[in-house]
């Protein structure tokens, strides 16, 4: 018998300018905030940590007044003949040129995380939106700008102006546990503040969502819930019965595009370490290990006489990294990071990414069935401890830089790339280069992101070598001075 496919659906349902069609989405902190106890005229009511763990009135009712509608308006440029330049969207609903019409308006969800209003949704729900609409539980609306994204988590920061408004607090999805009861609360098929429940299903889940669309540095550890989201959820709030956040709603396991089993949510603790880093750098500080990671399965085990299967084995350390000055080496099998067990490579990716560069961890490695501690000091990925300003580099290079599309990295054979979309007054433009063309590595190391071009360039002093190909294939090389 012919077996269903099921595929991840992006959760964010579109309103189409044209009739009554719908289309789906063209897209998939600080410290302690307090949550209100009243909102408006609302009265919310107390939590009562004896009562029975299956009431969620107290999470429903704080959690609805901090989780907004967001309409987002896009311009007619988007409708070209090219892929959007989102693999999410292309992912799921293929070339753009194959519609007749691109969604004109899209919805989804965000939570509002501070008084004054800033709010997280995901990337995908705002990708390349020319205007961006928010609405509050109480129907007022507000015109929000974006603060800053990061494509390799698909988290996005928003920013109202409004005082005084309704906000969650972040839980910790680290203490989440298999089975606990969590609420979903988004706008699935524009219905707003809809509330469903279920239970943790799984942890630290890699579904190759973005990674398996070109997007080489993407970081997946979903939480997997049972509690039933649709499109228009994206961006939500998913709570704990504290009321607390603990994960931001993205995509869902179906045949149908609409709910049919389990949904999957990023936690807090990659979205509260990319919201800190927005709000305060601009862009992301990402710290990396600088190993390659492998599942470590039975077969490994017993070939190399591992006697416990637990943890997760580093099949390569890469020079001037992290992990090579701390010692670390191939076929050390990492039990965990600051104290925190990881036995899979979504676990181990999920702890680095709350800590930034030049912060020291303790890792803790079987090696030779022994534990060895070991103090790392983080790097990002260009080698680096230093923080990084995307906006200072792409000022001195006279660029604009955004990742370049899956569908061109396929025309041209590429695995990953940066393209200039727009060029200025500035380095790249005096050495020759042209808009439209695609950096792939500088100094022999790949870029996929423009954070990846920052980094490289900012610590680098002399000359670098960039290397790229032209849309139409052609391949060159430029040397700049730095």
């Amino acid at each position: 018998m012919k077996r269903n496919t099921i595929i991840l659906s992006v959760l964010a349902a579109v309103i189409s300018g044209v009739g009554s069609a719908y289309y789906f989405s063209r897209h998939f902190s600080e410290a302690t905030f307090a949550t209100p106890n009243s909102v408006g005229n609302a009265q919310l009511v107390s939590f009562n940590p004896m009562q029975a763990p299956s009431d969620f009135t107290y999470a429903a009712e704080n959690t609805v007044h901090a989780v907004v509608h967001v309409k987002t308006i896009y311009s007619n440029d988007n409708n070209s003949s090219s892929y959007s330049g989102n693999p999410l969207f292309d992912f799921f609903f293929g070339n753009p040129g194959q519609i007749q019409m691109q969604p004109e308006m899209a919805s989804g969800s965000g939570v509002i995380i501070s008084s004054d209003g800033y709010i997280v949704t995901n990337n995908h729900v705002i990708d390349r939106a020319t205007n961006i609409e928010v609405t509050l539980n109480d129907r007022r609306t507000f015109k929000a700008k974006v603060i800053g994204v990061d494509v390799n988590t698909d988290v996005a920061l928003l920013k109202i102006d409004g005082e005084n408004l309704p906000f969650l607090t972040f839980g910790n999805s680290d203490d989440l546990r298999l089975g606990e009861w969590v609420l979903a609360v988004g706008n699935p098929f524009n219905l707003t503040s809809t509330v469903t429940a279920g239970i943790v299903s799984a942890k630290a889940r890699s579904l190759n969502l973005l990674s398996g669309q070109g997007n080489q540095n993407s970081i997946e550890s979903f939480i997997q819930t049972d509690a039933a989201v649709n499109p228009g959820n994206s961006g939500g709030a998913l709570v704990n019965t504290k009321g607390e956040l603990v994960g931001i709603n993205t995509a869902i396991a179906s045949r149908t595009g609409s709910y049919t089993g389990y949904s999957f949510a990023i936690p807090v603790s990659i979205v509260k370490k990319v919201v800190d880093d927005l709000r305060q750098y601009g862009a992301v500080q990402r710290a990396v290990l600088g190993v390659v990671l492998q599942e470590l399965n039975q077969d490994y085990a017993d070939k190399n006489g591992i006697k416990e299967l637990k943890g997760v084995l580093i099949a390569g350390v890469m020079s001037n990294s992290s992990a090579e000055d701390a010692g670390i080496k191939i076929g050390d099998v990492v039990l965990s990071v600051n104290d925190v067990e990881v036995n899979s490579p979504s676990e181990l990716q999920e702890q680095i990414n709350k800590y930034r560069p030049k912060e020291e961890i303790d890792v803790i490695v079987s090696r030779d069935n022994k534990q060895k501690q070991f103090k790392v000091v983080l790097r990002n990925r260009a080698g680096s401890t230093e923080i990084v300003k995307p906006g200072d580099m792409n000022s001195m290079l006279g660029a604009t830089l955004e990742a370049a599309s899956p569908q061109l990295m396929k025309k041209l054979g590429i695995r990953n790339g940066v393209q200039v979309v727009k060029l200025g007054e500035g380095k790249l433009k005096r050495q020759g280069i042209k808009e439209g063309f695609i950096i792939t590595q500088i100094n022999r190391m790949a870029v996929s992101e423009p954070e990846d071009v920052s980094q490289i360039l900012s610590n680098t002093s002399g000359g670098v070598l960039i290397e790229g190909v032209y849309p139409n294939g052609i391949v060159a090389y430029y040397a700049i001075g730095i």
